[in-house]
């Protein structure tokens, strides 16, 4: 594997990670926020705000919106876009399901997976 492959790690299961369910898994070094949307689809995110570094699997998910407990800043899972502050994204990570089992991929390149934001 070269340093530009990402390695992929089986996290969790649909079982686990029900639809519409957020979850905080430990991939390597990084704290990953695993995210099952409503509609089915799964999204992998760095797992601490780019703010304060708050856990954002601690924070209030309405639908795809999630509001991070820490500050209230707000982040579409659908994209890791911020929506309050619209100046900031959340790192993703690919995300894979193989049946029932939900891969995440963390480049293996020694840096860090994570963005770090201003408020």
């Amino acid at each position: 594997m070269s340093h530009d492959e990402p390695a992929w790690t089986s996290v969790s299961t649909l079982d686990d990670l029900w639809e519409g369910d957020i979850a905080e898994v430990t991939v390597g070094g990084d704290r990953v926020l695993l995210v099952h949307l409503p509609g089915g689809e799964l999204r992998a995110y760095q797992g601490r705000c780019p703010h304060s570094e708050f856990p954002l699997a601690e924070g209030d998910l309405d639908g795809k919106t999630l509001t991070c407990a820490g500050h209230g800043w707000e982040f579409d899972l659908v994209t890791g876009q911020g929506r309050n502050p619209e100046t900031c994204r959340l790192y993703a990570f690919p995300v894979r399901l193989r049946g029932e089992r939900i891969d995440v991929a963390v480049p293996v390149d020694g840096r860090p997976h994570h963005n770090r934001c201003r408020g």
